[in-house]
């Protein structure tokens, strides 16, 4: 009998971890998404965010259920530093298949046949900086949080370390779980939180290979979180800061539009 029982349990354990692996196997790609930074003069940046709020994102609602694209987003930089020579918003476009991320964007004037394209497009009123490809690796929000009420202001963290992807899967160990459970014990102001490892470009001047980001109600929790004193941090991130091989570096945006 007592052998009978053992080869029942080890039957349910090998049955559990199979399905523990066919639904890993089975989860969804998250897709590619592409970090667009742009640079718009003081003068533009009322008419640059009238146009992608009234005319892009408007035709983007119609793409998304297409199923190609799948998150679009503009965001608007808070203070900065070397504000003259550098990026001011920036977009992120999240693809299923990025091979055909351009074939999207010529359906602006089926969305919108009685505007001429001179004013919808905003190329003549900004300037790209830099484009990077990202693939999306982790996401964690407050149970029951309105992404509309109160993902207001994000913190985007840039890391350095040297192995990215490693960095990305220690950070979804430790860092995602925690993270989870003081956001819906309300014991911190942050209301959702994500990473990516950058795929392209890699470079000398760039001085970070993955990124994190935080997601805030207010400017003033995105710039002076609140946690409570009674929070225990998980032993990880020792380990996760040991990975980084330079300073984190941070930018907050506000989040004007978004669209998924």
């Amino acid at each position: 009998m007592r052998q009978i029982l053992l080869t029942l349990i080890v039957l349910v354990i090998v049955g559990v971890h199979a399905n523990a692996q066919s639904t890993a196997t089975a989860a969804p790609d998250p897709g590619i998404s592409v970090y667009m930074y742009r640079k718009v003069p003081d003068d533009k940046r009322d008419e640059f965010i009238k146009r992608e709020t009234t005319y892009w994102a408007e035709m983007l609602r119609k793409e998304i259920p297409k199923g190609n694209i799948t998150f679009w987003a503009l965001l608007e930089k808070v203070g900065g530093y070397d504000m003259e020579n550098s990026s001011n918003f920036l977009f992120i476009n999240t693809y299923k298949n990025i091979d055909a991320m351009n074939e999207i964007w010529g359906n602006i004037t089926t969305a919108f046949p009685n505007v001429t394209m001179i004013k919808m497009e905003t190329n003549s009123i900004s300037t790209t900086t830099s484009v990077l490809f990202l693939r999306d690796a982790g996401w964690q929000e407050a149970t029951g949080v309105v992404a509309d009420d109160e993902f207001k202001f994000i913190n985007m963290i840039y890391h350095n370390s040297a192995d990215p992807n490693a960095l990305v899967d220690l950070e979804n160990k430790h860092w995602a779980p925690f993270i989870k459970t003081v956001m819906d014990k309300n014991q911190v102001g942050q209301r959702g939180w994500g990473n990516a490892v950058v795929l392209s470009p890699h470079s000398s001047e760039m001085n970070f290979n993955s990124v994190s980001y935080d997601l805030y109600p207010t400017l003033k929790e995105a710039l002076t979180p609140t946690w409570d004193s009674k929070i225990v941090v998980p032993e990880g991130l020792t380990e996760i800061g040991e990975m980084e091989t330079a300073p984190r570096s941070q930018v907050i945006y506000r989040i004007v539009k978004v669209v998924n």
